[in-house]
């Protein structure tokens, strides 16, 4: 009888944007556990010992949507890593608004944030992606497939990286580069938690069953496994 399935990334070298968020922390440790090497990238410094850890190349500060900052960043991990063979893109951000409070810039600052950021990070490390078993994983939302009161300008750019997911996995196809996305709900962070004290926390998706699909994803055990957009609602 075959032994348990693990996930294995020893030696793999993979790039994480939004890596010192709640979520990015807990994925970059997840992957450099399942033995990758990471390059963390984020606009923010990381918090205390992600600085210290040789299998982590932090970068900062790093503004993803500004092609220019984001150039220096993979200019560097071409240096230190010299290919990739995953990219994690977990920068992003959010805002409720009605469109009745009249602030049509919301929309500007969320596919800012979420959807340019995605597509500026995959169209700079597509020529370091090792053809045959690299992976790009995004992250989109459920909201995106059902946007509530207030959700209009984050699920329209929950949608865009949806669909950038898509059409990106049928363009790599003949490199043998997958691309995946997944669509978490609420996820269980303090920010949200402060945003939401009377909810029941116990519901929502926490950040380690999302970097554990992750590292799933960038694996070998994923290789079938293409253009897909994976639900993680968690228990709501």
């Amino acid at each position: 009888m075959p032994g348990p399935l693990s996930i294995e990334l020893e030696g793999r070298r993979i790039a994480v944007t939004g890596a010192f968020g709640a979520l990015g922390r807990t994925v970059v440790r997840t992957l450099v556990g399942a033995g990758a090497r990471v390059a963390a990238i984020d606009l923010t410094g990381p918090p205390p010992g992600m600085n210290d850890d040789p299998a982590i190349l932090p970068l900062f500060p790093i503004d993803l949507a500004e092609v220019d900052s984001a150039t220096s960043a993979f200019a560097r991990i071409g240096e230190v890593f010299g290919s990739l063979d995953g990219l994690c893109n977990l920068a992003g951000g959010f805002r409720w608004q009605r469109l009745d409070q009249g602030e049509p810039a919301a929309f500007d600052l969320m596919f800012w944030m979420n959807l340019r950021t995605a597509a500026v990070a995959s169209t700079l490390a597509l020529p370091m992606l090792a053809d045959g078993r690299a992976a790009i994983v995004n992250i989109a939302a459920l909201s995106a497939l059902k946007a509530g009161e207030g959700m209009a300008a984050y699920a329209a750019a929950k949608a865009g990286v949806m669909k950038l997911t898509e059409s990106l996995a049928e363009e790599l196809k003949p490199r043998g580069i997958r691309v995946n996305a997944i669509l978490p709900s609420i996820i269980d962070t303090p920010a949200n938690r402060a945003d939401m004290p009377k909810a029941d926390f116990s519901r929502w998706v926490r950040p380690e069953e999302i970097a554990h699909l992750i590292a799933f994803l960038l694996s070998d055990l994923a290789s079938g496994i293409n253009g897909a957009l994976i639900a993680a609602p968690g228990r709501l």
